[in-house]
């Protein structure tokens, strides 16, 4: 496939993001407000928004209309932060919603019809029922042809873990040892919605047995506790631990043409490539279920763009919905031959001082994924990873290049991201 390039230097000047949890106190607005002034305040160098920011806003939010009943939130959220008159587009792309963003900001500010845009994503989710968010999120499906007869997105990618494990012999145990290594991860998130290991869950569900007088659990090891009860089959072979969080969150980031970032920062971080993909939002209809094509077609295109391989990603943030698309990420990414990132994940590579460390903030497992922030949340973990920031989870060798994957509902959009240190 052909790909372009940027037709100037693009990079991050500042990165920030709300707590990721349940918030009944919270709404869309609380939550942006939190990122941004978050954002505002790890600018090194301080920011003028409402002098520097000249290029307005580009957020992402999958569907505030069904979870909130509040469309049209652009101009709300700008108006809130000092970004008014100037634009404020929406982007919708599902769990890719602020991914697209954060890519035509990227865009806009390459063609020179900016200089400083803000970038951001927001969703309230929790303002439903579990019900009620299962049906907003099967928006982001066939409704027709699959949604409407019961195959919601777990049921989905129930389909895409079995078929993978018919493939190539992958098995539950190799589902678990993502969660695992997620919720270590996430331990280390202060901003994280479940920051607890699997060992720390376990531990918690025993004490609460032992109090209520119950019997107690003859639990010895993480698989002990997720093969059990307490993990049940969600849509077979996915269980509980399997899934991502329903989330309330934000997150925010500034971008700037490069050569203007140094009056921001004197380290920014530059976007060195960008891509992205599609396919048919049917997943009954496609080839196969064991990698998606879009991801394949974004990451080929920022690949080239960024004049990088696989190899040279240091650590990346992959879309991790279910455990099965962190694995089925890895493949499409070319970080694991089709049918191999489980013995990857098996072996530590992809811990935070493996080889290729991935999800370093708990990715969507752990930290929580509320679906119109997710995007701009993955790139707010690369950031502070390139310029050395990320705190206890920080991964050892100062690493220059990142990656960001952020799908789309059932693969129907995603769009990736490769970022060096300048």
């Amino acid at each position: 496939m052909k790909m372009g390039k940027l037709a100037r230097d693009v990079a991050i000047i500042g990165a920030g993001i709300s707590h990721f949890g349940q918030f009944p106190d919270k709404q869309n607005p609380d939550l942006w407000v939190e990122a941004f002034l978050d954002c505002v305040k790890n600018v090194d160098k301080g920011i003028d928004v409402k002098k520097d920011v000249d290029g307005g806003l580009y957020f992402g939010n999958f569907t505030a209309d069904l979870f909130t009943g509040q469309g049209h939130l652009g101009p709300m959220l700008a108006d809130l932060v000092g970004l008014t008159p100037k634009g404020a587009t929406r982007f919708e792309g599902a769990c890719a919603s602020s991914g697209l963003a954060f890519r035509q900001a990227v865009v806009a500010v390459a063609s020179g019809v900016a200089d400083v845009v803000c970038v951001g994503g927001v969703e309230k989710m929790t303002a439903l029922p579990t019900a009620g968010v299962t049906e907003a999120l099967a928006a982001a499906a066939d409704v027709v042809y699959e949604a409407r007869v019961g195959a919601t997105f777990p049921g989905l990618y129930a389909n895409v873990a079995s078929a993978h494990f018919n493939k190539y012999g992958t098995t539950s145990e190799d589902l678990f040892r993502v969660a695992i290594k997620n919720h270590e991860n996430g331990k280390l998130n202060p901003k994280a919605q479940m920051p607890m290991t699997i060992t720390d869950i376990m531990n918690q569900k025993i004490e609460k047995v032992k109090k209520s007088g119950g019997e107690v659990p003859n639990w010895k090891t993480d698989f002990d506790f997720l093969k059990s009860s307490s993990n049940p089959v969600i849509a077979y072979p996915l269980r509980l631990f399997d899934c991502s969080l329903i989330t309330d969150g934000a997150a925010c980031l500034f971008l700037a043409a490069a050569s203007v970032a140094k009056k921001f920062t004197d380290t920014p971080i530059l976007v060195a490539g960008t891509g992205q993909g599609s396919s048919s939002l049917s997943l009954h209809n496609r080839d196969t279920f064991t990698s998606f094509i879009a991801a394949k077609t974004a990451a080929d295109q920022a690949y080239k763009m960024a004049n990088a391989k696989p190899k040279d990603i240091k650590v990346a943030e992959v879309h991790d919905c279910f455990t099965i698309a962190e694995l089925v990420a890895m493949e499409d990414l070319g970080f694991a031959q089709a049918g191999k990132a489980a013995e990857m994940v098996k072996n530590g590579e992809t811990k935070r001082d493996g080889t290729i460390p991935i999800n370093t903030d708990g990715g969507l497992k752990s930290k929580g994924h509320p679906v119109g922030a997710t995007g701009a949340a993955q790139v707010v973990e690369i950031y502070k990873q390139l310029k050395g920031i990320a705190d206890k989870r920080q991964v050892k060798g100062n690493p220059e290049v990142g990656l960001a994957h952020n799908l789309g509902g059932s693969g129907g959009t995603c769009v990736v991201h490769v970022f060096k240190r300048k």
